[in-house]
């Protein structure tokens, strides 16, 4: 992101109503722009001075009673005519449930749904164990060390493959959750990213076909076989995570027939 795209959403940021994804990427820039970053500060302090410091005042005694006042002389005010008030009320209601269809319309043509939302929540997840530093619960670069931690974790034993020979450095694993679900998440290190690889059971046949997703700068390969679901998460070039998926494929395939 570049200061253009940071600087209108520095409000959202601070008052924490935009999504993960985009609140790590705003804090990767601030931390390599001075300017930025003193814009972040300079509005949380204000955020922090308007809630301990502005004046708060109760309302007069009388507003209450003038309001409801108000009220009451509305409703009896009569109409000239029924047909006329019946006329304006149906338009009204015409209108009014057109708008309401067509922003439910637009709503469910542009929401995302089934992988799709499946993918953006592994972005997610992704992006948090970045965020929050906790990439692994049991960190090693062996695959014969990873794997007999999660025996007890799960009711499931995930695959874990050592492809460091292909440029895939594996780093660890932990624990994280998926589709409402605990999933093995293993980490690796490809040219200084991180991929995470969520792995789950499923009765699912083998799809090996990739589906790839893209969602705010971050792409998801997801893929069945062997009875288990693969997602693999990064900003790693599209090459790199391709091969990773590829090579994975093949170590599982390799297993298989042993």
């Amino acid at each position: 992101m570049d200061c253009k795209e940071v600087r209108p959403m520095i409000h959202g940021y601070v008052d924490e109503e935009i999504d993960a994804v985009t609140m790590a990427r705003i804090e990767s820039h601030a931390t390599n722009c001075a300017n930025c970053q003193q814009l972040l500060r300079n509005q949380k302090l204000l955020r922090a001075r308007i809630k301990t410091s502005s004046p708060y005042y109760t309302a007069p005694a009388g507003l209450e009673k003038t309001i409801r006042g108000a009220i009451r002389g509305a409703k009896k005010q009569t109409w000239p005519l029924f047909l006329d008030k019946a006329r304006w009320l149906t338009v009204g209601a015409i209108a009014s449930s057109a708008a309401m269809l067509s922003v439910s319309l637009t709503l469910f043509l542009t929401s995302p749904f089934g992988d799709e939302l499946l993918a953006r929540e592994a972005i997610s997840d992704h992006v948090r164990s970045l965020m929050a530093d906790h990439l692994t619960d049991i960190q090693s670069t062996d695959q014969h060390t990873v794997k007999p931690w999660f025996v007890g974790q799960l009711d499931f034993s995930p695959p874990v493959t050592n492809l460091a020979s292909s440029g895939f450095l594996l780093v660890g694993g932990r624990m994280d959750y998926l589709n409402n679900r605990q999933v093995a998440a293993l980490a690796y290190e490809c040219r200084k990213h991180v991929i995470n690889l969520f792995i789950s059971p499923t009765a699912e046949h083998d799809k090996l076909t990739i589906k790839t997703h893209r969602w705010q700068g971050y792409e998801s390969y997801e893929w069945t076989q062997s009875g288990m679901h693969f997602w693999a998460v990064s900003d790693v070039k599209q090459n790199d995570l391709a091969q990773f998926a590829h090579l994975l494929q093949s170590s599982a395939a390799t297993s298989t027939v042993k």
